[in-house]
C-alpha cells in the first residue's frame, strides 16, 4: 500500500506582488480603515475652522499692519491648522504599521513581500502622497477662506513673488513628512501606545522640555539645540518668521528630512532583522 504525498510549494514558487501591486495593496489598506478617512477629514475641517476664526476675529484697531507684515499674517492664518494636523498624522503614521502588528496582518504582508523593505517603502510612499494631498487641500482651502476676510480688514498678501504659494507647499510637505516620521517610529517600536507616545513626545513635548531647561538653567547647549528639534525646524520650513534662529528655510527642511531619514532607516533595519 502506497501513500501519495502532495508536495508543498516552495517559498520561491509562491506568487509575489509587483511594485505596482504592493502600492495598490497599501493604498487599499490605508483607505479602507475608517479612522484614516476620519483623521484626514478632521484635519481639513479644523484647518478651515481655524482659518475662519482667525481671519474673522483679528483686529488691528482700525490701522492696517505694514505691507511687509501682511503676507506673513495671511500665511499664518492659512497654515495655523498644521499645528493641529501634525498631531493627527503623527498618530495615523504610527497606526499604519503598528495596527498590522496588533492584528497579526503583518505576517500576511511579509509573506507576500518577503524582502520586507518594498512593503515599508510602499507604506511610506502611499502615506506621504495621501497626507501631502490632504495638506494641500487644508492650506489652500484655508487661504481661500481667510483671504477675503483679511482683505476686508486691510490685509492683503502679495501673490506676485510666489513666496506665499511656496510656503504653503512647504507646509503641506511638512505635514506629509510628519506622517512618514511617525511611520518609522511605529516600525521601530511595533506598539501603538509606544509609537504614539514617541511621536507626540517628539513633536509636542521635546521642544517644551528643552525650552524649559534653557529658561531655568540658562544652559547654552539647550538654546543651541532648539532650532534642530523636529517641530521647530518644521515650523521654520513654512513660516520663516517663527522658525529657529540661525537657520533658513532650506536648512530647516534639511533638518526635518534628517529626522525622517533616521526614523525610517532605523525602522527598515529593524524590520529586516526581527521576526514578524
Amino acid at each position: 500500500m502506497s501513500a501519495t504525498m502532495t508536495a508543498r510549494p516552495s517559498a520561491a514558487s509562491l506568487p509575489r506582488l509587483s511594485a505596482v501591486g504592493i502600492l495598490r495593496s497599501e493604498w487599499i489598506k490605508l483607505r479602507s480603515v475608517r479612522s484614516t478617512v476620519w483623521s484626514y477629514a478632521i484635519i481639513v475641517v479644523v484647518s478651515f475652522a481655524i482659518a475662519l476664526l482667525l481671519a474673522a476675529t483679528i483686529d488691528f484697531d482700525g490701522a492696517a499692519p505694514p505691507a511687509e507684515m501682511q503676507t506673513s499674517i495671511v500665511l499664518q492664518a492659512s497654515t495655523f491648522g498644521i499645528y493641529f494636523g501634525q498631531l493627527i498624522v503623527g498618530v495615523l503614521g504610527v497606526l499604519t504599521i503598528s495596527g498590522e502588528y496588533s492584528t497579526g496582518m503583518i505576517r500576511s504582508t511579509l509573506t507576500a513581500v518577503p524582502k520586507r523593505l518594498p512593503a515599508l517603502a510602499a507604506k511610506a510612499l502611499v502615506l506621504f502622497v495621501t497626507t501631502f494631498v490632504v495638506g494641500l487641500i487644508s492650506v489652500f482651502g484655508s487661504l481661500l477662506i481667510a483671504s477675503p476676510l483679511l482683505a476686508a480688514s486691510g490685509v492683503e498678501a502679495d501673490y506676485g513673488d510666489g513666496a506665499l504659494i511656496g510656503n504653503l507647499l512647504l507646509a503641506a510637505l511638512y505635514l506629509a513628512l510628519v506622517a512618514v516620521f511617525a511611520l518609522g517610529l511605529g516600525t521601530i517600536l511595533r506598539s501603538s501606545a509606544g509609537g504614539i507616545a514617541a511621536s507626540l513626545g517628539t513633536i509636542l513635548l521635546l521642544p517644551t522640555i528643552v525650552s524649559l531647561i534653557a529658561a531655568l538653567t540658562q544652559a547654552e547647549w539647550a538654546n543651541d539645540l532648539m532650532p534642530y528639534l523636529f517641530a521647530n525646524a518644521g515650523t521654520g520650513m513654512y513660516t520663516p518668521s517663527l522658525g529657529g534662529e540661525g537657520l533658513d528655510q532650506g536648512q530647516n527642511t534639511l533638518v526635518v528630512l534628517a529626522w525622517v531619514a533616521v526614523s525610517l532607516v532605523g525602522g527598515a533595519l529593524l524590520l529586516k532583522r526581527r521576526d514578524a
